[in-house]
Parts: C-alpha cells; structure tokens; sequence
C-alpha cells in the first residue's frame, strides 16, 4: 500500500508540519532504520509527501518530500494532482486547516481534490462553529471528496454532524499523536539549571489568541509566596502574524514583563526546537499552562503533548482541553481570568501531593495515545479503504487550463521600471530610456502589481507598486487632470493627457480602493481619486468614460453605499448607451461607426455597470454591444483583432494587420465579467480563446510571448510580429494572464460549491 501525504512539513516552522511528520513516520518509516513498516493484516506500507510551502520560501526537506506546492500558485496544485496521480500511490491523506492552503480560505485545494484520482482521507485540524459561508462551503466539498474523516476530538464530531451534515459513518476519532519520549524530571531541571526553582511552561507557535498575557497577570500573586516559580514562554512567533505584524505581541509581552517587575522570573525562548528538546522543558516543567482565549480550539498538539508527558496541566476550557483534562488529568479556569489562575497555582504549587496525581493520571493516559498506537489506526484505516475499493469522484476537464500557461514572470517589468517609473517603450527586450514615461503604463503597471499581489501575495509585485502610485501622484495637476508624458530626465512634456490616460489612471486607482494591500497606499489613492473626481462629468472620449467607469465600479464595490458615486457611475453608462442608440443599426450594434482600438473596453465598461446599478437598459447593450463584437473578431475560432492599421468602418472593410494586445485584454476582461454576471461557461471558453492569442492562436499562428525575455511583443504587422516588448504590451499579457487565473479560481468556485 503506498500512501501520499499532502500537508505542510519540516522544516518549515508549522505544527501541522510537525503532525505530517510524525504522522508519516508512525505509519511508513522508522526514522531510525529507514524500514518499510508492516501493517497488522502483512501488508507493506510506503510513502512519500507533497509539501506546501508558505510566501513563496524554499526549504531544505527531507528525502520523503517528493513534491511541494507553493501555496498561492494554483498552477502548482494542477502539477501536483498530475503527478499524484501518476505516481503509483493507493490512498491520499490531506491535512486540512484553512491557513494553509491559498485562495479565498484555502479553496484551491478543491480543484486539485476534484482532480484525484485514488482515495482521499482527510484529518481536519481545525473545524468552525460558526464558519463564514465560504469556510462552510469548502470544508463540506473537502468532506463530500473524502472516503474517511478523522478528527481528534468528540466535539468535532459533534459539529461535522450537526453543522456540515457529514454522515457520521464516514467520521473516524483518532486523538492527536503523542512522541514516546520520556526524560526524568529533576535530570531534565538539572540539565536546564532549575533544580531549585518552580518551573511553569508554555509551549507552541506564539500570537495573541494564545493569551499568554493572562499567566503573566497572574504571576505577582504567585511569586509573593513562591518566589522560586519561573515562567518560560518557549515559541517563535506566527509565521503569518510575523508577516503581517511583526513581533508586536511579544514585544506587548516583554513590556508586561518590565511593568510588573517580573524580569526575573518570565523567560521567552524565541525558538523552534526539535521534539527531543521540547521534551526535555515538559518533562522538566511542574505546570504546564495553555491560556488561549476562547473555546475556539477543537484540536491542540501542544496540550496533547502535554498530557502524554504527563505534565500537571492548567488550561482555559477550550473545547480539547474539556475532553483531554477530563477526569482529573488536569485543572481549568475561565478565560483571561488571571484571579482564577493565580488561585489555581497557588493551591498546586503548595500541594505536590496533588500535583503528583494530576501528572499520573496525565502519563497514564498519554502511553494510550503515542503515535505508534495512533499511526496503527491510520493503516488500518486506510488499509480498509483500499480493500473497498471506493469509487472516486471524478468531473470533466474545466474549460480554462492554467499549465498550458507559461509560468508566470515580473522579469521583464522589472527591467523596463526604474524609480520614476516604467518606461514606455523597448527595442526589443531592452528599455528604451529615450521615449521616457507616460501615464497610461504605469497606471496599467499599477493595476497589474495589485492583482498579481491579491492573488499570488508576490512581495516583488508590492515593492513596485509605490514606484507606480508615486508616478502617478507626481503627474496630477491641481484641478485633478493629469499630464501623460515625462522624459527620462523628469521633464514634462504636456500639460494634460489624453482622456483615455485620464480614464485608465481612474480604473487603476479604482481598483486599489478596493483591493488595497495596506492603508499608505489607500489613502494616497484615496487622494489622487477624489482629487480627479470632478472632472469625471466633463469626458467626451466614450473609451475615456469606459475606463472611468471601471474604476469607479472597483470603487463601489468596496464602498456600495457612496450614492453620489452610484450617480456618477449612471451619468456616465448613460452617455454610453447615447452614443450606442445614435450609431447602431441592424447589422452594426456599436457605440461609433467604426471599431477602432480597445473595442471590449465599451462593453466590459457597461457589463460592470450593470452589476453595480442593475438597470436592464445598461445590461442589454453591454451584451448586444459584446456580442456583435464577438461575431466580428472570433468567427474562426480564434481571436482576430481589428488591426489600427485603418480599423473598421461600417459598410467597410477591415484592417488585418497592427494588431494590438491592448485589444486581446479588452476582450478576456470583457469574457470574464460576462461569465461573473451571467455564469455562462461559453464565455469562458472565449476568454481562453483569447487568452491564446498571445500564444500564437492568432492570424498569423505566432506567439507574441518571448519565453526568453518574458515581455510580449508589441503586436503583428503584414511583415509579421513587431518585436520590441514595451509595457503597453506587456502589461496587457500580464494582466491578462492574472484575468484567466482568476476566472478559473471563478469556475471552480461555482462548479464545487454549487
């Protein structure tokens, strides 16, 4: 039997990680002997692991590790199913906590589960009482794909039956894993130097829900009469919480410490040891503590941990520690309620007999919990799955197909971007200092490294993104317009650019109200925004008011109840659909009597109109508009853009040749908000088929991606593909590249969750 293990795994610093592993060992191999283990019925165990990795971070991992899936690439987690798949493996067991996977909580791991084609059973770490729609809804596809579920606690089989409506035969309870390890008490103080002292420990991942801040509270009371104690707190601080806050909480910690006067008797040991260390502080300690701060805690390895050493245990009645320290395993107080917890050490630390007791029933009922006893019941377990043979769920192919995508890449962003700016144009793959900036480029630049950040968290596109909104700042002019051009050497050269760059700066300014990676970057686009907004009104260009009218729909959506916005936003759909009555005919349902350059934006423009005001009128000539352009340039079957070489006059004919990317990206954003509104999968095929015409689906059948640079060429002429990479286009592929991704995410989110 040959089992394949997806979770997240040492050495990244994770107590899922930790779990994997032991996991891993107690079942396949003994980490000593590197022996294929036997299950009880003689059948031979192997494995190996797919591992997630966290922010983009590589690691040095073990032998076992055959795959690893970089947490918000969805990409990796297609490649991985593929390989699983191809891999020989029996069984798939997935640990399931939502942090660790990426996606809108955690959903994409659910196309890759869809996507499996052996048994899958699923240890859930974490289950929710009152999860959000979307927590809920993943958590019951997760079950819906799983054979078995095993869960650590009665309670979480309580809440998979009443709350996710999960068939109680498919629920197995198998209690977290315990290290058989055991150290002697005083050689473990004296081997740490606290023979003479009265040693509390806390142990685990450290973050403000730990409530760590309760025991110090506690402490004064305490050390008055046993001035001996000594408190560690031993833990690095949360990945995600270093990522987002730094060390705020320890260093609120250490300020207590200081306030209270405990320097001397509060310790912190900023580190992630390995198992044999840790065990030697539990076997050293007198009193464990866990002092998290709600009942929110269906599983905790650390108490568990705890427990199986046979530490006396103070803990806050959190729902594991409720079931563990049941009968007399150990002591609760009420959360955050440093009087109570005072009281307790007080009371423990002056009866060793009591202690004594609560440590022996402790160890007592750790030896029924190791992991060589719990490893056992997961083969059994998936030994019987096997021996079923259960039908694995299976689904058809999605439209949209992220690994025919080359890999995403900033390279050549990065080259053209400087501190001013990005640089317009290139001769070929190189910037071309000599044309300077413009406006309209660095708002698309903008707009590309805030989505690329939203879905994939790329510190490199973050670190752009101030060079870009800086740009854009510097070229507003008092009244709100802005001038387009600046030369290499910072000069001005216009006064005010053109109402297309107006509109497409508005988009991207729009776009980051509402996806704003932090509040520097929102308020000064929040400034920039407003500053513009009266001149909103006074556009006559219709692709100059189309752009406009993106921005301040990413805007509403962020702020829905901004009726003035609302207003503005009718205002100008409303001169739209003017020009749109005063062109068409039977035959040409269009805003102009031609189609120039960037045509999907008009429709795209209204299509997202439509969702914010909900108007009938907006929402018919956004889909006749889009749909007499989709029979114009995809006919074939491919994507045919109207060449700006003399484009498209009505009762004309129209121009082949200087096709454009900035066009493809019209009408894969156009697809996409088609499908958002109207969950029609055709237009996902449309979008792809666009999508494709960067890669050589196109007139010509070559690929305007140079897999060398990275960039995309500037389009194609009637001698062939004009081969300078300047931002405009791409810009344009990127975008339109995060655009595919994020309406796969779309689809699959529809088709799992519906």
């Amino acid at each position: 039997m040959k089992i394949v293990y997806i979770g997240t795994y040492p050495p990244r610093e994770c107590g899922i990680g930790i779990f994997t592993q032991s996991l891993y060992q107690s079942m396949v191999a003994n980490p000593d002997i590197s022996e294929v283990k036997i299950s009880q019925k003689g059948q031979a165990v192997e494995g190996y692991v797919v591992a997630m990795n966290d922010h983009d971070l590589d690691y040095n991992y073990p032998e076992e590790v055959k795959f690893t899936i970089r947490q918000e690439h969805q990409r990796d987690y297609l490649k991985a199913v593929k390989y699983i798949n191809l891999s020989g493996a029996d069984i798939c067991i997935l640990e399931h906590e939502f942090g660790i996977f990426g996606g809108q909580n955690g959903m994409y791991i659910l196309p890759m589960l869809h996507r499996l084609e052996i048994p899958l059973i699923v240890t859930l770490h974490t289950i929710l009482e009152k999860p959000s729609y979307n927590e809920k809804a993943v958590l019951i596809q997760i079950c819906k794909m799983a054979y078995k579920i095993v869960v650590m606690s009665h309670k979480a089989i309580e809440f998979l039956i009443t709350i996710y409506k999960v068939d109680k035969n498919k629920i197995e309870l198998i209690e977290h894993g315990v290290p058989e390890i055991q150290f002697d008490q005083l050689e473990s103080k004296k081997g740490f130097k606290l023979e003479n002292k009265k040693f509390l420990l806390t142990f685990g991942i450290i973050s403000r829900n730990k409530g760590i801040e309760t025991v110090i509270k506690a402490l004064p009371k305490v050390i008055e009469k046993h001035p001996e104690v000594v408190y560690m707190v031993l833990g690095k601080t949360h990945p995600n919480v270093l990522h987002h806050s730094g060390e705020e909480y320890r260093n609120y910690l250490h300020l207590l410490v200081k306030t209270l006067n405990l320097k001397d008797h509060v310790v912190f040991l900023n580190e992630f040891i390995d198992e044999n260390e840790l065990f030697k502080y539990l076997s050293a300690s007198d009193i464990y503590i866990t002092p998290y701060l709600n009942e929110a805690q269906i599983t905790s390895g650390t108490l568990s941990y705890a427990v199986g050493v046979g530490s006396a245990v103070i803990s806050t009645p959190y729902w594991h520690a409720t079931e563990l320290l049941d009968e007399g395993r150990g002591r609760l107080f009420n959360f955050n309620d440093s009087e109570e917890l005072s009281g307790i050490l007080l009371e423990l630390l002056g009866d060793p007999e009591a202690l004594k007791e609560i440590r022996k029933k402790a160890r007592d009922y750790g030896k029924t919990i190791t992991w060589s006893k719990s490893g056992d019941k997961y083969v059994e377990l998936a030994r019987e799955v096997c021996a079923v043979n259960p039908q694995v769920f299976t689904r058809s192919e999605t439209l949209i197909d992220p690994l025919l995508l080359p890999s995403f890449s900033l390279d050549h962003i990065k080259r053209l971007t400087d501190d001013t700016g990005i640089i317009q144009h290139a001769k070929f793959g190189i910037p071309n200092l000599k044309e300077g900036y413009c406006l309209d480029d660095n708002a698309r630049a903008l707009l590309m490294v805030l989505m690329d950040y939203q879905q994939t968290k790329n510190k490199q596109a973050l670190a752009l993104a101030p060079i870009y909104l800086s740009y854009i700042h510097y070229m507003q002019n008092e009244d709100g317009t802005f001038r387009n051009f600046l030369s290499f050497s910072r000069q001005f050269l216009d006064e005010v650019g053109s109402e297309d760059s107006f509109g497409r700066t508005i988009w991207a300014l729009g776009y980051l109200l509402g996806n704003a990676p932090n509040d520097a970057y929102y308020q000064t686009g929040k400034l920039v925004f407003f500053d513009a907004a009266p001149n909103f009104e006074k556009l006559q260009s219709i692709r100059g008011i189309a752009n406009t009218m993106l921005g301040v729909s990413y805007y509403l959506k962020a702020n829905p109840n901004d009726e003035s916005m609302s207003e503005r936003l009718r205002n100008l759909a409303g001169k739209l659909i003017t020009h749109f009555e005063a062109n068409s005919s039977d035959g040409w349902q269009w805003f102009e009597p031609l189609l120039a350059y960037d045509n999907g934006i008009l429709p795209l423009a209204l299509l997202h109109a439509a969702e914010m005001l909900h108007e009938d009128k907006i929402t018919e000539v956004a889909l006749a508009s889009m749909n007499f352009l989709t029979k114009i340039t995809l006919k074939d079957g491919y994507l045919s853009i109207i060449g700006n070489e003399n484009w498209y006059k009505k009762e004309g004919e129209r121009s082949l040749f200087a096709q454009q990317p900035i066009d493809a990206l019209a009408m894969i954003l156009m697809y996409q908000q088609a499908f958002h509104l109207t969950k029609d999968k055709e237009y996902l095929t449309k979008l792809f088929s666009c999508f494709m015409w960067f890669l050589g689906e196109n007139d010509l059948r070559m690929s305007l991606f140079d897999f060398e640079t990275k960039g995309c060429c500037d389009g194609f002429e009637s001698y062939g593909i004009n081969r300078n990479q300047g931002a405009e286009s791409s810009l344009a592929y990127l975008i339109s590249y995060l655009i595919v991704l994020q309406a796969f995410e779309e689809f699959e989110e529809k088709e799992l969750l519906s």
